[in-house]
């Protein structure tokens, strides 16, 4: 049995993940091969709540090709790049089952990208002393990274065009994936498939085009959401820039209920007030290089109004809180941890400890009889079979607790009862 997997947030699903799953079928020869993504749940990578629930964004990706949908919890998922790839390919090396695993890149160029991962720069005291150099010149520790391992690379002789590959998110992450690899999969058992991005770039804000970026999909919804929620306004804007099964389960369930579309407004309006309250932010995981200082000032300079009702996509509050040395993915990871109780004591466990299932079809229900005899962690579909786990392992108790706290928030910020994740079983479609 082949089984590919595929790490996204699908935030929300759209033309551009269902071209990843097809072309990795294809590169496999295999059309009958499982499709298993490991999914950020309710927060994302850059820290905000994603545009739609776990399960609604589990169902999408169901109908448009994939065949089990896991969990990344949230310590991984809303983390920076090197531990969201190490959460996510360490989970996937834990179901026993994945052969593959697949993942876009922005460059033609994958033996440069290969050839950075079998390098140790991590280690070297070379490369360690350029990136503390860098980062005391108060530029962000991203930047910093990437021309550490520029002066690395040419150290080694390695060439081709590193700015590219340095200053592109996807292939930042690629990059990480493969180091990832080379730590959790060192038997070299898992085939490595990497796909070039096609259409818009990663923050394009530009939706014409049938492969439109998830940024720009997120802004039309947002913009349309804060004027007065319309189903035919959304698909009308969305029309073949999303898969129809995609665009009709994400429509479907904002207009039965099910969920509302965050009001990222409000949510950092809490955020801002609970800064402002905390007698220190220092121990916050993320907040330390003077960071909780920073968001403490800001938050006490912010004023009723301060933050606008019309910044549904938060561009203005962006531009005031950005700065050279925090990027606004590291000031919202840091407002996400603040707000769901992450301290820096989380980071210290470096590999998710349970597998959660979130949804699966009649061919991935077959693969998951499968994994729950191979998986090398427990597998969970709902969060009260993590109860019975709790005692005997503690990191599985602390990641679990952060995760309900996440989701709690979660719900709350969809409009719906904090409280409704412990009802949450995982989306089955046939």
């Amino acid at each position: 049995m082949r089984v590919i997997g595929i790490i996204a947030e699908f935030n929300p699903f759209h033309n551009g993940h269902a071209y990843l799953i097809k072309k990795a079928r294809e590169i496999v020869n295999d059309p009958r091969a499982i499709v298993m993504p490991v999914m950020s749940g309710f927060f994302t990578q850059r820290g905000l709540p994603a545009i739609c629930p776990p399960a609604v964004r589990a169902r999408q990706a169901l109908l448009c090709g994939a065949d089990v949908v896991i969990e990344l919890p949230f310590s991984f998922s809303c983390a920076p790049s090197s531990r969201f790839a190490e959460g996510a390919v360490s989970e996937l090396v834990s179901t026993g089952v994945v052969t593959d695993i697949a993942f876009g890149v922005d460059t033609d160029d994958t033996d440069l990208l290969k050839a950075l991962a079998n390098e140790p720069f991590e280690n070297d005291e070379l490369f360690n002393a350029k990136l503390n150099e860098y980062i005391s010149t108060g530029i962000s520790f991203p930047q910093a990274r990437a021309s550490a391992v520029k002066d690395y690379a040419s150290s080694k002789g390695i060439t081709g065009d590193l700015d590219l590959i340095l200053s592109s998110p996807n292939s930042i992450l690629a990059l990480d994936y493969l180091l990832a690899l080379k730590k959790f999969d060192k038997q070299h058992r898992i085939n490595v498939i990497m796909i070039k991005r096609e259409g818009a770039g990663y923050h394009d804000a530009d939706i014409n085009g049938d492969l439109a970026s998830a940024t720009s999909i997120r802004s039309a919804v947002l913009e349309e959401a804060a004027n007065n929620f319309s189903q035919a306004a959304i698909a009308s804007k969305l029309n073949g820039r999303m898969p129809d099964l995609s665009l009709g389960a994400m429509l479907s369930a904002a207009s039965s209920g099910t969920f509302a579309f965050p009001k990222y407004v409000d949510y950092i309006r809490e955020c801002m007030l609970t800064a402002n309250a905390s007698s220190s932010l220092d121990n916050i995981a993320y907040m330390s290089d003077d960071l909780a200082g920073y968001i403490k000032n800001t938050a006490a300079d912010i004023r009723p109004g301060s933050v606008s009702d019309d910044d549904s996509d938060l561009k203005v509050f962006e531009s005031r809180i950005s700065t050279k040395r925090y990027t606004l993915s590291r000031i919202y990871r840091a407002l996400a941890c603040m707000m769901n109780g992450q301290d820096s004591s989380y980071l210290e466990i470096k590999r998710p400890p349970y597998i959660r299932v979130l949804g699966f079809n009649s061919e991935g229900k077959y693969c998951l009889k499968i994994m729950g005899k191979c998986a090398k962690i427990p597998v969970i579909n709902r969060p009260s079979d993590c109860l019975e786990l709790q005692s005997e392992n503690e990191n599985l108790k602390k990641i679990f607790e952060l995760d309900m706290r996440a989701a709690s928030l979660g719900w709350k910020i969809y409009g719906r009862d904090a409280a409704s994740e412990w009802e949450a079983i995982p989306v089955i479609v046939k």
